[in-house]
C-alpha cells in the first residue's frame, strides 16, 4: 500500500487548506530562519517550495521574516494565499512540494514578524465592567468615556515573545491598602489576558487617518495574544497615567498568524451599541460585520479553566485601528494590537484571573492545588478556533508560557 501523502490533510482537521496560517522557523539541521506555512501535522517551507515551482512569489516567501509579505499589500496576500492553497490541493503539485514539508515537532517556531509598535485595547464589556466592579464597588462599573471610544494605551514592542518563551516574574513597587508605604520586590498578584492579537502588513502616511473602510487593507491577520500582568505593580503605579511596569515585562503571541480571508465565515455582527458613535467609528453601514466567532480556551497547568468568546467584543478591529489612527498617527509594517482581555458574561468565560478569582477572593481549584494569582512553575496555555466553511474549524494555534522565578 502507497504510503500516504502529507498533504491528505484529515477530514476536519482545523489545520487544513481552507486555513494555511504562515510562520517562521528553523530547524536543528539548519538555523536559518525560514517563512512557514502550517498544513495539518506539518510545515511547508513556503520560500523553497515556491522556488521548486518557479513560482514569482518565491522572493516574498524567501525570506527570514513576514515583513516583506505583510508590507507588500492585500493583492500579494491575495495572490500569495490562492497559489499555497493550490500548491496544498493539486496532486500535480506533489512532487514539486513534498520535499518542502517537514513534521511540526521537528521544527523550532520564532517570533514571525519584526514588531513595530504595540498597542493594546480594553474592548470587552464585560471584562471591563467586572473590572469596574471589583476596584469601584460603590461607583460606576465603566468609566463615562468607555462607550463612546475603544480605550487603549501604548505597550512595549520589545517585550512581545513567542509562544513557549519563559516569562521572569517582573519585580517593581507595590503597596496594599492597608500599607504605610510601597515596598519593592517581586509581584505577587501576576495574571494572564486572554487576548487576540493583530499585525498590520500596509503602513500608512503620517497625518492620514485610516478609515473602518480600510481595516483589511492594511491588517494582515491575526493571532493569539497573552498579555501577561502584574496586578499588585500595576493597582499602584496606573494613577494617572495607566499601565506602564506592571504590563510591559511580557507579552506572549503565537508562533501562527491566521490571514484574515481564512477568518471570512467567522465574522459576526458586535453586540448592539447602546450610544450613538460618532462618524469615524459607526460601522452601522459596514459592507461586513466587524466581529469574529473566535472561540478560545485558557488552561493552567494543562486544566481548562475559561472559555472565553471573542464575538462578545464591544469593540471591533477596524474600529480600533481606526481610533488609534484618527489623530494622524501614522501605521507602519509589524505594528501590532492586542484587543484587550477577551471575556464573557458568565463565570467560566472570564480572560483572566483578576475576574476568575475576583481579585483573589476565590480561589480556583487546581489538580496541583487551589490558585488565586499564578505561581513559579505554571505553564498557561491559550487556544482557540473559528468556525469554518462547510462545517470546518480554523485552528489559531496556541500561545504558551512558563512562570519562572524573577532573575
Amino acid at each position: 500500500m502507497p504510503q500516504q501523502s502529507p498533504l491528505e490533510v484529515p477530514e476536519g482537521d482545523p489545520f487544513g487548506p481552507h486555513n494555511l496560517p504562515y510562520g517562521v522557523f528553523s530547524t536543528a539541521a539548519d538555523s536559518r530562519r525560514r517563512i512557514g506555512v502550517r498544513i495539518g501535522g506539518h510545515v511547508l517551507d513556503a520560500g523553497a517550495a515556491a522556488a521548486a515551482l518557479g513560482s514569482p512569489y518565491a522572493g516574498l516567501l524567501g525570506q527570514a521574516s513576514l515583513n516583506p509579505l505583510l508590507a507588500a499589500g492585500r493583492t500579494a496576500w491575495r495572490d500569495v494565499r490562492r497559489a499555497l492553497t493550490a500548491w496544498v490541493t493539486d496532486p500535480g503539485h506533489r512532487p514539486a512540494v513534498e520535499p518542502h514539508l517537514l513534521p511540526l515537532d521537528e521544527v523550532e517556531l520564532h517570533l514571525p514578524y519584526e514588531v513595530a509598535d504595540y498597542v493594546d485595547f480594553y474592548a470587552s464589556e464585560h471584562h471591563a465592567t467586572n473590572v469596574g466592579r471589583i476596584f469601584r464597588p460603590d461607583g460606576d462599573a465603566l468609566t463615562p468615556n468607555w462607550k463612546h471610544l475603544p480605550i487603549g494605551y501604548h505597550g512595549r514592542s520589545g517585550t512581545i515573545v513567542v509562544s513557549g518563551t519563559d516569562v521572569v516574574r517582573p519585580s517593581g513597587q507595590r503597596k496594599a491598602p492597608t500599607d504605610p508605604a510601597p515596598v519593592f520586590g517581586p509581584s505577587v498578584k501576576l495574571d494572564i489576558e486572554a487576548e487576540v492579537g493583530f499585525v498590520v502588513g500596509t503602513p500608512s502616511e503620517l497625518g492620514r487617518p485610516v478609515a473602518l473602510g480600510e481595516f483589511e487593507d492594511h491588517v494582515f491577520g491575526l493571532f493569539l495574544l497573552n498579555d501577561w500582568s502584574a496586578r499588585d505593580i500595576q493597582a499602584w503605579e496606573y494613577v494617572p497615567l495607566g499601565p506602564f511596569l506592571g504590563k510591559s515585562f511580557a507579552t506572549s503571541v503565537s508562533a501562527w498568524v491566521t490571514p484574515l480571508e481564512a477568518l471570512d465565515a467567522a465574522r459576526v455582527a458586535p453586540p448592539a451599541r447602546d450610544f450613538p458613535l460618532l462618524p469615524y467609528l459607526d460601522d452601522s453601514a459596514a459592507e461586513r460585520p466587524g466581529g469574529f466567532d473566535l472561540r478560545i480556551t485558557v488552561s493552567i497547568n494543562g486544566q481548562e479553566v475559561a472559555q472565553p468568546p471573542f464575538a462578545s467584543m464591544y469593540w471591533t478591529a477596524a474600529q480600533q485601528l481606526a481610533h488609534m489612527t484618527v489623530n494622524g498617527a501614522s501605521l507602519r509594517t509589524g505594528d501590532v494590537y492586542g484587543s484587550g482581555t477577551v471575556s464573557g458574561p458568565e463565570t467560566g468565560q472570564r480572560g483572566s484571573l483578576l475576574e476568575l478569582t475576583w481579585n483573589g477572593r476565590d480561589a480556583i481549584e487546581l489538580a496541583d492545588g487551589k490558585r488565586t494569582f499564578l505561581e513559579d512553575g505554571d505553564t498557561v496555555t491559550l487556544t482557540a478556533w473559528a468556525p469554518g466553511t462547510d462545517g470546518t474549524r480554523v485552528g489559531l494555534g496556541e500561545v504558551t508560557g512558563r512562570i519562572v522565578d524573577t532573575k
